[in-house]
């Protein structure tokens, strides 16, 4: 009996996540053989004698220091982390408090209003930045960070707000009386008893906030211009790619390396905050 359970643990649980597992992780595995691979052996035939396309025995960082050297990819970098971090502040305020009212305050249409908040979150991009160009364009915030800055909020506070609206409906509602008792008003109730528990939420809503403006690009494509404002994703892709030439290394090392912020914060955040103040509340 404890044979048999074991080999079924294997055959429909080990097996099939080693799979999975390999075929999530080999576009990583890719770019990083390619950030290393020299020219030689990117453009070499694959029927060449002695070619292994899945591993090379002459790693090069040739590619890496092309990056920071002959283009602006640090400057892409800052630009990229400032425009996520700014945008991801904005919309976790508004986001905050706009889930707490629909889903602490009782008034007329608040479900109908969360539904539409939603609603608006899924209305695709390419809708949109015809009208927020326009915007952009009257106030003169084009070929700036702030063009971006304004317009991620649109598509980022909605999300926000869903998210904390589940998870404010998840706080027991009588934590929040038991302080207004206790003489506090809404504001010190919200601010001291409901926000504090609903940090992991809040950490939750801002590391997704986060990836999505890290890898937004039809806005940062229409709304920057010059190579110096460009953000990773849109930089990488123009300035590495002219006409039909690929330039493979480059490419590749600059989408490594605007990976490993989100992946740092993923792992960070989830590990050591989200999943440690989870437990917390639950005990």
């Amino acid at each position: 009996m404890i044979e048999g359970a074991r080999w079924r643990k294997w055959v429909f649980f080990y097996v099939p996540m080693t799979l999975f597992l390999l075929f999530l992780l080999f576009p990583f595995y890719w770019m990083v053989i390619t950030s290393v691979r020299p020219d030689g052996e990117l453009y070499r035939p694959w029927n060449s004698s002695n070619y292994n396309p899945f591993w090379t025995w002459k790693p090069t960082l040739d590619h890496v220091r092309y990056l920071f050297e002959e283009t602006l990819f640090a400057s892409w970098l800052w630009n990229t982390t400032f425009i996520a971090l700014a945008s991801t502040a904005i919309s976790l305020v508004c986001g905050v408090f706009a889930g707490y009212a629909l889903s602490r305050l009782n008034f007329p249409f608040a479900g109908s209003l969360g539904t539409a908040i939603f609603i608006t979150y899924l209305v695709p991009q390419t809708l949109l930045f015809i009208p927020l160009a326009e915007i952009i364009r009257n106030y003169r915030l084009g070929d700036t960070p702030w063009s971006l800055i304004l317009t991620y909020p649109t598509f980022l506070i909605p999300f926000c707000t869903w998210i904390m609206m589940g998870y404010f409906k998840a706080v027991p509602k009588e934590l929040e009386e038991c302080a207004r008792i206790d003489g506090a008003s809404r504001w010190q109730a919200m601010l001291y008893i409901v926000i504090p528990v609903a940090i992991p939420g809040i950490l939750s809503a801002g590391i997704f906030a986060f990836t999505l403006s890290w890898n937004e690009f039809i806005y940062a494509l229409v709304f920057l211009s010059s190579p110096e404002q460009k953000t990773v994703p849109v930089g990488v892709t123009s300035e590495l790619i002219r006409g039909d030439v690929f330039y493979w290394g480059p490419l590749m090392a600059g989408a490594l390396l605007g990976s490993i912020p989100v992946a740092i914060a993923y792992s960070f955040f989830v590990e050591h905050y989200v999943a440690g103040l989870t437990g917390s509340v639950k005990g």
